[in-house]
């Protein structure tokens, strides 16, 4: 039996005109080129865990248009698809393909874990929540002939201390400028709108610090110096096993970028820790820089509204221990208004963050967001999940107007990815690393 493991990929913006933009702004480019080259950790994870007597092929699809209408790609007995929600209609009709050729097709991921009956329609197998408890018992059946329409996961919860080794191997490593490795997953808080690993399961969890670095040594021994991304939701809410991360991570020879929250700036020692380990950068989610506007989204202790006030000083101290921080906004939120767009860049220009990250708010399905606007009318084309790039919008603002939102978003990209902006920004990052240097020398 062969198995192909197929993942959707790539970034598609259905905004015509921001797209053209996008082309003259660097920042969203290049963001955009990170997001494509990403292998699927998750395929590759599921990989690891199928038995050496079933062969596995690992391939991308970047662009369903590049097939054509032809025979899909592989000679497969069965293949397991992940998509994220943009891409998720090419996902089904790629699962169609195959359908029609006598291919068995798995589908899963988040999309499918929150519509499972939309996916079992394009499907002979879905799996929802997280794969790997199924896994081994849907491989059984596979074997068997005895493959169930759907295997359901959610009253699982995967242990990271039996986590599998990744098929790395499976990959033309030299196709990425990243490579992915999961220290963590989960999240101890609750943003409306987030549609991370948080909908498959809400356990805030950590991997044990020796099977990441087994991971690390796999990858080594077919890319010497990788760039790591890890690929977690918020790596170092748990602060104690950050530091046992960094403590194996120093002296590795990597650099690594990850995503994580903004209190990692209280912690001087984690700091210290993470750049001696070789943290590049981290993205961190501000969402924005008005305490209204982020009053609420955050739905466990209103987290978010508790920070914002100390996001500049925060900035300031992770900067200035040598980490650069990509700062993400997130425009249109609700109790956001026109005004929003000059207050965001202010804050970067104030804070000269080193990198910036511009999105839309997203409903995504299963998310209380998507919940909470459709219950209010406000989502205006239901279903339409190509949308859901973090650049289209798809739903109604509350204190403006479509046009305001598309238009304030646009003239605000252009400003903060004006390539004299974005030099500012980064001379002074590095400016200041000199002065903090020159400082260092004189008190020693």
């Amino acid at each position: 039996m062969k198995i192909g493991l197929i993942a959707m990929s790539g970034i598609r913006c259905h905004n015509k005109e921001l797209m053209e933009i996008g082309l003259n702004l660097p920042g969203f480019v290049e963001r955009s080129k990170v997001i494509a080259s990403l292998p699927s950790l998750g395929l590759l994870t599921l990989a690891g865990m199928t038995p050496d007597s079933i062969e596995v092929e690992y391939l991308e699809v970047p662009d369903l248009d590049a097939l054509g209408g032809g025979r899909p790609p592989g000679d497969f007995d069965v293949v397991a698809i992940s998509s994220f929600t943009a891409m998720i209609k090419d996902a089904y009709e790629l699962a169609d393909r195959y359908r029609a050729e006598g291919v068995t097709v798995l589908l899963g991921g988040l999309h499918v874990t929150m519509l499972p009956n939309e996916a079992a329609a394009h499907a002979d197998c879905v799996v929802v929540g997280e794969a790997e408890p199924v896994w081994p018992k849907l491989i059984d059946d596979l074997l068997a002939g005895k493959l169930q329409a759907r295997y359901d996961a959610r009253r699982d919860t995967f242990d990271f201390a039996n986590s599998p080794m990744p098929r790395f191997d499976l990959l033309e490593v030299e196709t990425y400028n990243r490579i992915t490795v999961q220290t963590q997953r989960g999240c101890p808080y609750s943003c409306d709108f987030c549609a991370a690993s948080i909908r498959l399961n809400p356990r805030y969890r950590t991997k044990p610090v020796d099977r990441i670095m087994n991971e690390i040594a796999a990858i080594k021994d077919i890319w010497p110096h990788p760039f790591l991304e890890f690929a977690d939701d918020n790596t170092f809410a748990d602060k104690a096993h950050g530091k046992r991360l960094c403590e194996a991570l120093a002296g590795q020879g990597l650099r690594w970028f990850t995503e994580t929250d903004i209190s990692v700036a209280n912690d001087p020692d984690l700091l210290k820790l993470m750049k001696e380990s070789g943290c590049a950068q981290i993205l961190v989610g501000l969402e924005s820089p008005d305490g209204g506007v982020v009053d609420g989204i955050e739905l466990k202790a209103n987290w978010k509204r508790k920070r914002v006030d100390e996001y500049k000083a925060a900035i300031a101290r992770i900067q200035d221990a040598g980490i650069t921080v990509n700062g993400c906004f997130v425009l249109g939120l609700d109790g956001a208004d026109a005004t929003g767009f000059d207050s965001v860049f202010e804050f970067v220009r104030e804070t000269g963050l080193y990198e910036v990250q511009i999105t839309i708010m997203t409903p995504f399905p299963g998310t209380p967001l998507y919940q909470r606007l459709s219950d209010a009318s406000r989502i205006i084309t239901p279903g339409a999940w190509e949308k859901c790039t973090l650049f289209d919008i798809n739903y109604q603002p509350q204190n403006m107007s479509v046009e305001e939102l598309d238009t304030g978003f646009k003239e605000l990209g252009k400003r903060i990815y004006d390539e004299a902006f974005i030099d500012e920004r980064r001379r002074r990052f590095f400016k200041r690393q000199g002065e903090l240097r020159q400082a260092r020398a004189a008190a020693s």
